[in-house]
């Protein structure tokens, strides 16, 4: 525990110090965003552009999060236990790309629909089976869409071009078998 500890510091002092676009917290064995850190990055929040969370033990991400890192233009929350996303992550207007591949999401986080600067948004292996069609159609700037191995229903796969603007990446159906 005391490594993992020293990892994260480690990891925020060189953020603060170098005044980096980046905070790197991937596989911290993290179990919620450390109170500590917000305050240690203060002074570099506005420039902090890129975080990593991936391969944690993360169940939730707080509305702090989303509103202390509102430049965030990439964010990786791979590998974790996430099942919703707050309310408040519509405010992440440079928000381009966002990871939320090999969590537990049964719905797909409807509020990513509302993120106005949206490119990427990678889904896979969660447990989604619905999504909202009408919603993902009208995001301007997607590009991509992730459901790779998610029990998505039929419907999803006739979104194709031109209906949708973006690529839809999806596992191959399972052949049926009588």
């Amino acid at each position: 525990m005391g490594e993992a500890v020293a990892r994260v510091a480690r990891k925020v002092n060189d953020t603060v110090e170098n005044k980096a676009d980046s905070l790197d917290l991937a596989n911290c064995k993290l179990m919620s965003f450390p109170v500590g850190v917000y305050k240690a990055v203060r002074s570099v929040t506005e420039g902090i552009h890129r975080i990593s969370l991936a391969n944690n033990e993360l169940k939730s991400i707080t509305s702090r999060f989303v509103t202390t890192f509102s430049q965030l233009r990439e964010l990786n929350l791979a590998g974790n236990y996430l099942h919703r996303l707050p309310e408040e992550i519509t405010s992440l207007l440079h928000l381009r790309a966002i990871d939320l591949s090999r969590n537990r999401f049964r719905r797909f986080p409807e509020p990513l629909a509302t993120v106005p600067a949206l490119e990427t948004i990678d889904l896979e292996e969660n447990e989604i089976a619905e999504v909202p069609t009408d919603k993902l159609a009208s995001m301007a700037l997607l590009r991509s869409l992730n459901l790779r191995a998610n029990p998505v229903g039929p419907e999803v796969r006739l979104l194709v071009r031109p209906l949708v603007p973006f690529e839809l990446l999806l596992s191959p159906e399972e052949p049926v078998h009588p």
